[in-house]
């Protein structure tokens, strides 16, 4: 588990595909020191999504992703130099700071603007149809492995489904939130109880 506070900003090294070509071996450098008492098997967020670390250096690690994931993440647009928003799981006793994130990416959002807004910015995202039900203002989601507040829901002229969310200037700096231009891919992940509650209330009709 996760609470979508980025500890870190990694950056891809290498992408090869593996067995029979569907899979892939991502490489990740990390900052000096960040990966310290961290174990081979270990659980890694990067861009929100879990990942099992294979290999572990004093600054980098491996991981593999299958095929399904590559096919409902941006994880198979990656290619060395792609900076991506890392965090360790979260330990029992540990100060949870965002909301409770597990980790597996729901869909993929694609950021339609980002326009200044007093001090921070309005990054503005379509949701895949099938998504757009479980977010709601003042709800949680993740983006990128960030946890974040939308503040506004809508349905643009298009019938597309739209959620807004604002940026503070820490938050740009110390994630890849802050460099996305429109038409930016990114992972999103909705809140988990939000997807519960849904599931009960089909149940109940």
């Amino acid at each position: 588990m996760f609470t979508g506070i980025i500890t870190a900003v990694g950056e891809i090294v290498s992408a090869s595909p593996i067995g029979n070509g569907q899979d892939m071996r991502l490489r990740v450098a990390t900052p000096p020191g960040w990966l310290e008492g961290a174990q081979l098997g270990a659980s890694i967020a990067c861009d929100g999504c879990c990942l099992t670390a294979v290999t572990l250096e004093p600054a980098g690690f491996e991981v593999e992703a299958s095929a399904e994931t590559l096919a409902h993440t941006v994880l198979g647009g990656w290619q060395p130099g792609t900076r991506i928003n890392l965090e360790r799981p979260l330990r029992m006793g540990d100060e949870l700071g965002g909301h409770v994130v597990s980790g597996h990416v729901d869909g993929v959002a694609e950021l339609l603007s980002a326009e200044p807004e007093n001090g921070s910015t309005r990054l503005r995202f379509r949701a895949p149809a099938a998504l757009a039900r479980f977010i709601a203002p003042k709800g949680s989601v993740t983006l990128d492995g960030v946890s974040l507040t939308v503040n506004e829901v809508f349905t643009d002229a298009g019938g597309g489904h739209v959620f807004g969310v604002n940026i503070i200037p820490h938050t740009q700096s110390v994630t890849t939130l802050g460099q996305l231009e429109p038409g930016a891919r990114v992972n999103l992940e909705i809140d988990m109880l939000a997807r519960y509650v849904a599931r009960l209330k089909e149940f109940e009709a």
